[in-house]
């Protein structure tokens, strides 16, 4: 083993005297003194040899094993300080030349500007804001905002399920329970925060953004809510651009009713994005359910309420002409420079 072993330290230095580059070092580094090279299959051999000779063969190949290395080392450093004294003598840096400066510069996110937006113009009207937490009881999720075990609704939801009886919170509409099983009416609030439903395409997102908001009072109707959403939409996009309601279903209102918006693309005239009905949906409204009141405190013979709820996406996408949701969540700084 000892001949062996001077054998390889001998051939390792004599190519290492006409050895001139990096790439050349390196290769003979990888060669002898990888983990695959003969050096350690020296160190793997030990086991072999008697007891009394196997400590002295041990030292033997380490001794090598590290004068090699810190040989190999050595070269490196040298042939690194030469190529780059080299490169020093043959470029040239005009020092006179203008900085280029930041080429692009941080901004706002469009989820979060529409975000704010959405919460002065609510503030503003006298509406307070609200949050509750992200991982929901299914009391809260569900049941108290009408939705029964057996409840057909509850396959609307695309729920991602931590136990029996934890979630996810699928919408920000458990904060109106909460809200209103501490409170008394009259209540404005909005309840903006961060929702999970198992859904994804360039139109949806397994996590999106949403602002739960509803008004509890003595004699709230219907026009209230006509008319807070309608000056809403009017703010968001424009007092020229029209709106409409259709009734719809959600089990946590009744009556509820799709809230549309003429197309911010073609403005009613008929495009690819509106499906050429002039239209786009924009969020979900209603008068509260009595049924939502029972189960937070409140008689239903004595207040009544309306609630709506949006996707911040969803109106993002439509105030700013993005086509799919995903760039939200890239962090593409090409992408959010533009909103700067």
């Amino acid at each position: 083993m000892s001949e062996t072993l001077e054998r390889l330290r001998a051939e390792v230095l004599e190519k290492l005297k006409t050895l001139g580059s990096k790439e050349d070092l390196i290769e003979i580094k990888n060669r002898y003194l990888s983990r695959k090279g003969p050096i350690a299959d020296l160190l793997k051999d030990l086991s072999a040899l008697p007891p009394e000779v196997r400590r002295q063969a041990g030292e033997a190949i380490n001794r090598v094993k590290t004068e090699l290395e810190e040989k190999v080392a050595s070269l490196l450093r040298e042939t690194l300080e030469r190529e780059k004294s080299d490169k020093l003598k043959t470029e040239r840096l005009d020092v006179t030349l203008p900085g280029r400066g930041a080429r692009l510069s941080g901004a706002v996110h469009p989820v979060t500007a529409v975000m704010e937006e959405v919460e002065d113009y609510f503030v503003s009207l006298g509406f307070s804001v609200a949050e509750g937490p992200e991982v929901e009881t299914d009391y809260y999720n569900f049941e108290a905002l009408n939705f029964p075990k057996s409840h057909p609704a509850r396959d609307m939801q695309d729920t991602f399920f931590i136990s029996d009886d934890l979630l996810l919170r699928t919408h920000t509409s458990p904060v109106q329970i909460r809200v209103m099983e501490r409170g008394k009416p009259p209540l404005r609030v909005i309840a903006p925060g961060t929702v999970y439903r198992h859904d994804s395409d360039v139109t949806h997102s397994p996590m999106f953004h949403q602002v739960e908001g509803f008004m509890v009072d003595e004699a709230v109707s219907f026009a209230d809510l006509k008319g807070t959403l309608n000056g809403f939409l009017h703010k968001l996009f424009g007092k020229e651009r029209a709106t409409r309601f259709r009734p719809s279903f959600f089990p946590f209102v009744e009556p509820g009713a799709e809230v549309d918006i003429e197309c911010v693309i073609c403005s009613g005239e008929g495009c690819r994005v509106c499906k050429n009905t002039g239209w786009l949906e924009i969020l979900g409204a209603g008068m509260i359910h009595p049924n939502v009141f029972k189960h937070a405190g409140l008689d239903p013979k004595k207040v009544s309420g309306f609630a709506f709820g949006m996707g911040i996406e969803r109106i993002a996408m439509l105030k700013y002409g993005i086509d799919d949701l995903r760039l939200f969540f890239e962090n593409d700084v090409k992408f959010l420079s533009q909103f700067a």
